[in-house]
């Protein structure tokens, strides 16, 4: 089996050598994420009735990550028929787990002018599935989540990343546009919202159903957030008028009171508040976590805020501000 001077895999090697025969050499890292959270996999020569099986194992480091989130929302969202990885054991003193393989299949790398009408139309059906479970007992995705998350923008985008500060004018500005935001997220209907819902957080498994992972976050919050969240993705963006139909498809498959122009406008501005929020935690991974690479999706992020925001004249001074700063 591979050795390594790496502390906590080899910490996290012996604990999974307690319980399994693993496969000689098959304890290998798989791609990691935004979080302080890392992948393995293995081989067990027999682990949960299955000969040969692939299991993921989570290294995530107690003082960085509070594991029971994912692992009682995955719970919650088995329950509920909705694919998420099966939690096998758990060690979250130490943080560590076991999840059920997915595989290596991002739903981004298999999107392309084909597959993406169907892909999309499976994706959007999860979330309705989703938002069909109870989230009594979530967080509220309420107003001083809304504003710290699109603070997010301010601190690290304005001030750290463009060392810019803002004259009085410009903070009214700021401060209208974020009381927009967070006024047309919640008068919507709250429901189950995974909170990072985008084609890097989607799985196409091997019989071309989906898998959901990093639901850690997950609130009760606006009956959009999710759907703009895989639309208007920050790692890929589509023409708008395949985003108008999808939304469309959507729409038709809900139980509301409220018309569609209606829930178009939720839509938009939802992705607003999104984007700030992603704009702004893209450079703090940069920043804080030395994780540069995501400052390459910036300008996708800023570029949705500012096409959508120039469609709402509540929004023009906002508009503007915003692309003094491009």
């Amino acid at each position: 089996m591979n050795h390594t001077t790496d502390e906590r895999a080899t910490l996290l090697l012996t604990w999974i050598c307690q319980q399994f025969d693993i496969v000689e050499d098959s304890f290998v890292p798989v791609s990691g994420d935004a979080s302080f959270r890392r992948y393995f996999r293995f081989t067990a020569k027999h682990a949960f009735g299955i000969d040969n099986a692939c299991v993921i194992a989570v290294d995530a480091p107690p003082k960085f990550e509070n594991s029971q989130p994912f692992i009682d929302i995955a719970s919650l969202l088995k329950n509920n028929n909705i694919p998420a990885p099966e939690i096998y054991n758990a060690d979250l003193d130490r943080g560590f787990y076991l999840q059920q393989d997915f595989g290596d299949q991002l739903l981004l790398d298999a999107l392309n002018k084909n597959t993406v009408d169907n892909l999309y139309k499976q994706a959007m059906d999860e979330i309705i599935n989703m938002q069909h479970v109870d989230s009594a007992n979530l967080p509220l995705y309420d107003n001083t989540l809304l504003q710290r998350e699109m603070n997010l923008f301010s601190e690290w985008y304005l001030n750290k990343h463009l060392n810019i500060s803002l004259n009085n004018d410009e903070r009214k500005i700021i401060l209208s546009c974020f009381n927009l935001l967070e006024h047309n997220a919640l008068e919507q209907p709250q429901v189950f919202v995974h909170r990072d819902y985008h084609s890097r957080n989607l799985m196409l498994l091997g019989d071309n159903s989906l898998g959901i992972i990093d639901f850690q976050d997950a609130v009760k919050g606006a009956i959009t957030y999710d759907l703009v969240s895989l639309l208007r993705d920050c790692y890929i963006d589509w023409p708008q008028k395949n985003v108008d139909n999808w939304l469309k498809y959507f729409y038709k498959k809900l139980d509301g009171n409220y018309s569609l122009e209606k829930f178009a406008r939720w839509f938009d501005l939802m992705g607003i508040q999104r984007h700030l929020k992603a704009t702004g935690i893209f450079c703090r991974l940069n920043y804080r976590d030395g994780k540069p690479t995501y400052l390459n999706d910036i300008p996708r992020t800023l570029n949705y805020i500012v096409d959508i925001s120039k469609k709402y004249p509540e929004l023009s001074q906002f508009n503007q501000l915003v692309q003094k700063f491009l």
